[in-house]
């Protein structure tokens, strides 16, 4: 069992920053890879990036590419997801997950791929 606690989100201008972190417990988070996903009202859940278990692989949805960063520290079992120039199409509730099974890469960018989901935090970008 592995359990997902988001933190870091919050209401921001057009062009500013946020750093969201997401704890993990339970099972060590160094052995699993870790993304962030997120959601707008009315919308599907759609990925934003991946980590491996030791930061090695990483991918990015390309409307985020350049502008976001993943990252994570397994000492103290967080992944982080650092993001700039934030646009107001941004806002939406970001989910981090947890991918305990698949030990492959293969359809990263799909909400099937992963097992385990923090409750969420949301970040809200005013024009």
């Amino acid at each position: 069992q592995v359990q997902l606690v988001e933190s870091g989100g919050g209401l921001v201008q057009a062009g500013g920053s946020l750093r969201l972190s997401c704890t993990a417990s339970g099972r060590t988070s160094s052995t699993y890879a870790m993304g962030w996903f997120r959601q707008a009202p009315g919308k599907e859940r759609e990925f934003v990036a991946r980590i491996s278990t030791r930061g090695r692989t990483i991918y990015y949805a390309d409307t985020v590419k350049g502008r976001f960063t993943i990252s994570r520290d397994n000492t103290k079992n967080t992944v982080y997801l650092q993001m700039n120039s934030l646009k107001p199409e941004d806002t939406a509730v970001y989910y981090c997950a947890a991918d305990t099974t698949s030990g492959s890469d293969y359809r990263h960018d799909q909400v099937g791929r992963y097992d385990y989901w923090g409750q969420g935090t949301q970040v809200t970008v005013s024009s």
